[in-house]
């Protein structure tokens, strides 16, 4: 097989959460994610994937006993979504109820609008200025 061919096609990260059930409603109703996928045993949802644009993430229910505790799953983890207008996300996230201080531009040159999700996980939405 040649190498040239072997390429990797998407980073999909898998964020264990304390409450699916809250999560699901963040992404999905604040943010503007889909579900693409779910894992539905007897009628609850432990897992899905979601999706919006070319990003994606997935959910799934936390076991404390073996995913440990929220602090240490969160601990130094963040997400940057890269996207034209950070403004326009503060604008669409600050209409749905979230909120948020608005974007602010690093000294690298990324217009950046930071927040976190339900569990804690650090969130940015960015834009090269």
């Amino acid at each position: 097989m040649s190498l040239e061919n072997n390429t990797i096609q998407e980073l999909v990260p898998l964020l264990f959460v304390e409450d699916i059930d809250v999560s699901v409603a963040f992404y999905t109703d604040k943010l503007g994610f889909e579900i693409s996928m779910k894992w539905e045993p007897e009628g609850k949802i432990m897992w899905c994937r979601l999706e919006r644009g070319a990003a994606a993430l997935m959910l799934q229910s936390a076991c404390p006993d073996e995913d440990g505790v929220r602090a240490e799953r969160i601990k130094g983890v963040g997400f940057f979504f890269l996207c034209p207008d950070a403004q326009l996300m503060f604008e669409e996230f600050s209409a749905k109820g979230l909120n948020l201080e608005p974007p602010q531009v690093a000294f690298y040159g990324m217009n950046q609008l930071f927040l976190k999700d339900p569990d804690g996980y650090e969130l940015c939405f960015q834009n090269q200025v």
